[in-house]
């Protein structure tokens, strides 16, 4: 790991950013090679950004203005075969036309970092913001971070690059932000110097890339006799991640102070419900249980960072002595028992000899609103639910009756 140094206030520049922004200047600052991508909103701003930077001189980064998001894809694979850095960006159905070559990135390690505005898939259409289009892809083989501010999302696709390139990962990294919501609203963020980014992040050095003078296949046909082989040292890799991504994440604090960890844990320790959810949601969700702590209630809040890799021991340590573990999620798993972060909570928690309830209610699909009074009547809900001693496997709240 790269030995880095505190960075003083001065030497920091501060601007008022839009979650896409804050992207498309840390894909400036890590200094690209080659950046693929196709517009979709509310994904588009980073690219278009990103294209201003290298109209105006200010990176040499190839950009492609690829066709399709499935040409993308394939066009990244194809650049970080050759040993380039590279990046792309993506939404909902531009991340569903991906879905091919999403697994071809990851099966053949390619440490692509793309970045994802949240949006619902359609039919019907819509442009607003729930988490089907990456919780979709979360068997793909990519690592998956999930942001809550704009300051989180420069920080952590810096630290994408760090942790994919790594030699005991290589896999490609998914950060993703809630669109609108983030992608669109400006806040406060904290940039890093140039050189200070140049020393973190390093040049990346490729394992074995594609050389012309030296030819090597990639992605051949593998049938019954390796193609088993394959996908175990690529399980084994996205295993590897968190004890990398911990390194990744201290060296950035001590250049930064900043840090956010895995699962973001607030006010658990003495909680008797705790509430589990991820992106822009938790922030609502602190500021529920910040009120209800007021009124003497013992709750909690444990924020998901990375769901791919899903951090079991982690999560279980955090909620292991609650009463009830409250799942929030934008996302509905069709014909599944619960839905995506209600399974993994539940499997993860599978061989305690004693459980915290586990209520998992959908919310905010295709951008509905999820004000506190939403994870209040959730909140409620389940001490409903612990005083009969069970509880319905998923509910929605927030929807017309």
């Amino acid at each position: 790991m790269t030995t880095v140094e505190r960075i003083p206030a001065e030497k920091m520049k501060i601007e008022g950013l839009t979650g896409d922004a804050a992207i498309a200047h840390a894909l400036k600052q890590a200094d690209v090679d080659v950046l693929a991508a196709y517009p979709i909103t509310p994904q588009t701003i980073i690219v278009e950004d990103f294209e201003k930077f290298y109209a105006n001189g200010e990176v040499k980064t190839k950009v492609i203005p690829v066709e399709s998001e499935h040409s993308a894809m394939s066009a990244c694979v194809g650049a970080s075969a050759t040993g380039a850095r590279v990046a792309t960006a993506t939404a909902s159905a531009g991340l569903a036309l991906m879905w091919e070559i999403l697994y071809c990135a990851a099966s053949m390690r390619m440490p692509i970092v793309l970045t994802v505005a949240n949006r619902a898939l359609s039919a019907p259409i819509n442009i607003h913001n729930d988490w089907s289009d990456s919780y979709g892809a979360r068997d793909s083989g990519f690592i998956q971070l999930y942001c809550q501010n704009s300051q989180e999302a420069y920080d952590t696709t810096l630290m994408a690059f760090k942790l994919a390139e790594d030699h005991r990962v290589l896999l490609p990294v998914m950060v993703c932000i809630d669109g609108f919501i983030l992608s669109h609203n400006v806040e406060r963020v904290e940039m890093l110097p140039d050189d200070a980014v140049k020393k973190f992040l390093g040049v990346r050095e490729p394992v074995q890339p594609l050389d012309p003078k030296n030819p090597i296949t990639m992605g051949p046909l593998a049938l019954t006799d390796y193609y088993f082989e394959f996908k175990e040292q690529q399980d084994r890799a996205i295993h590897a991640a968190p004890e990398v991504f911990k390194e990744v994440e201290e060296a950035f604090k001590k250049m930064t102070g900043r840090s956010y960890g895995m699962v973001e844990d607030y006010k658990t320790e003495d909680a008797e419900i705790i509430i589990l959810t991820h992106s822009t949601p938790a922030g609502t969700a602190k500021v529920v249980a910040d009120t209800l702590r007021e009124q003497g209630e013992k709750v909690g809040v444990l924020r998901l960072k990375m769901f791919r890799p899903f951090p079991v021991k982690e999560v279980v340590e955090k909620v292991k002595h609650a009463k009830a573990v409250i799942v929030f999620e934008k996302c509905l798993s069709f014909g599944a028992t619960c839905n995506p972060l209600a399974l993994e909570l539940r499997a993860a928690l599978y061989n305690l000899d004693e459980r915290p309830m586990v209520t998992d209610f959908v919310i905010g699909l295709g951008g509905r609103d999820v004000p506190p009074t939403t994870i209040v009547e959730g909140y409620n809900k389940t001490k409903e639910y612990l005083a009969k001693g069970e509880a319905p496997l998923y509910e929605t709240l927030g929807v017309r009756k």
